[in-house]
């Protein structure tokens, strides 16, 4: 059947001036072409606790009659393992239509804060800022603290990734921890050419330090990933916390939709994903495109649940939330 909604809403949990905001308007921009009668779809912020607040409302009020999508966190199943008393929502119930991304988190200062490589910060202490607990711009700070030792102190409550850059350019903070496509979309000039940032040589004002991530990402191959520093339950943890990456930038129907309206839109996302004018408008955007389908994502989410260490997440929850 074709779908019936003259008008599709994407609801995102962050701000629009970072990569959530980003993919989600290029998606809603592009999408729509390959749906029967091209509705309108549009995109709608409800900023909170790094992305829980508004995965809570689509597991809990979002209608199930198929105009009503999610752009989860991509930490929606680490935070749910982590926190189970703080969510509302099952991960597992979310049904995946696609993701366009994969992302390694990195850790970046400014110049100011005098640091040149990661170790530096086990005698000078930095400021890290971030969106809300449920984000990796709070979680990464808080590991590098109490996983290696450094002096990491951090504040959080900005309303999206590119509110907390603005406050870093400001003064506020030092740096934090996101996706290399917040970087290289929102600050390209802060970083040198050899990372595909836009400074001229010695005029560099930022540096990425380490990253966190099962690979490295390939705009950054010499940047240090953190598996190398630790082992033991602390290198399962940094593990743990990497296999958020693959969920990347997708887009999930909340529970109860039905399995009509699944099977459109994850055929209309697959063709989105492949169509070479949503690739190009992606690029324009500073965004790229990595297809998963939505069967592969519900894969990788259900396995993160039946191979779940209870231990490993016990630990990584105390060494993120001190509990």
């Amino acid at each position: 059947p074709a779908f019936a909604a003259d008008q599709i809403t994407i609801l995102i949990g962050y701000g629009f001036g970072g990569t959530y905001g980003k993919y989600a308007r290029t998606m809603a921009d592009h999408l729509r072409n390959h749906l029967p009668g091209k509705p309108n779809i549009i995109v709608q912020s409800m900023p909170g606790a790094g992305g829980l607040k508004a995965t809570n409302y689509a597991a809990k009020v979002m209608p199930s009659n198929g105009a009503y999508i999610l752009e989860p966190p991509d930490t929606l199943v680490i935070s749910q393992l982590m926190r189970p008393k703080r969510v509302k929502y099952d991960a597992r119930k979310f049904t995946w239509i696609g993701s366009v991304n994969r992302t390694n988190t990195i850790f970046v200062l400014r110049k100011e804060a005098g640091i040149s490589k990661w170790q530096d910060m086990k005698t000078t202490g930095v400021i890290a800022g971030g969106t809300g607990p449920g984000s990796t711009s709070f979680i990464i700070p808080m590991m590098l603290k109490r996983m290696l030792g450094l002096k990491v102190k951090v504040i959080s409550g900005y309303k999206g990734s590119r509110k907390t850059v603005l406050a870093m350019e400001q003064g506020e903070h030092h740096g934090t921890g996101f996706n290399w496509l917040a970087w290289s979309s929102i600050a390209p000039h802060w970083f040198s050419q050899k990372y595909g940032g836009t400074a001229e040589p010695g005029k560099e004002q930022a540096v990425p330090l380490l990253q966190i991530g099962t690979s490295p990402d390939p705009a950054l191959p010499d940047v240090p990933m953190m598996t190398d520093y630790v082992k033991g339950i602390d290198l399962k943890i940094v593990k743990f916390i990497s296999s958020h990456g693959i969920i990347g930038r997708g887009l999930a129907f909340p529970p109860g939709v039905s399995k009509a309206r699944i099977a459109e839109l994850r055929g209309a996302y697959a063709k989105m994903a492949k169509d070479p004018t949503f690739i190009h408008d992606a690029e324009r955007r500073r965004l790229r495109v990595l297809y998963s389908s939505g069967k592969q994502i519900q894969d990788v989410v259900n396995s993160s649940f039946a191979e779940a260490d209870p231990k490993v997440v016990a630990a990584a929850a105390k060494i993120v939330f001190g509990k």
